[in-house]
């Protein structure tokens, strides 16, 4: 299992989102953190992965141990060109 972090940006985005939807992007990290499975694709022309929960976006990092969760919210045309 690996450990998640949030930076801080991704903490306030989270706080940000409906009960529901918080809910569901939670679970979803924590699945990927015990299991390694999910919408999990590497991010093309920069570093990082993006996680895929219904109509939100999780850009992270990830090491052997660590998840270091940078954004999270709604799939926009800026989600993508935020810089991490």
């Amino acid at each position: 299992m690996k450990t998640i972090i949030l930076s801080a940006a991704a903490a306030k985005d989270l706080d940000a989102l409906p009960w529901a939807a918080r809910n569901s992007v939670s679970e979803a990290l924590i699945h990927y953190a015990v299991s390694g499975l999910g919408d999990v694709k590497r991010l093309q022309g920069r570093d990082g992965y993006r996680m895929r929960v219904g109509r939100y976006r999780v850009l992270f990092d990830e090491d052997h141990t660590t998840i270091l969760a940078i954004y999270i919210g709604k799939r926009e045309t800026t989600t993508y060109r935020r810089s991490p």
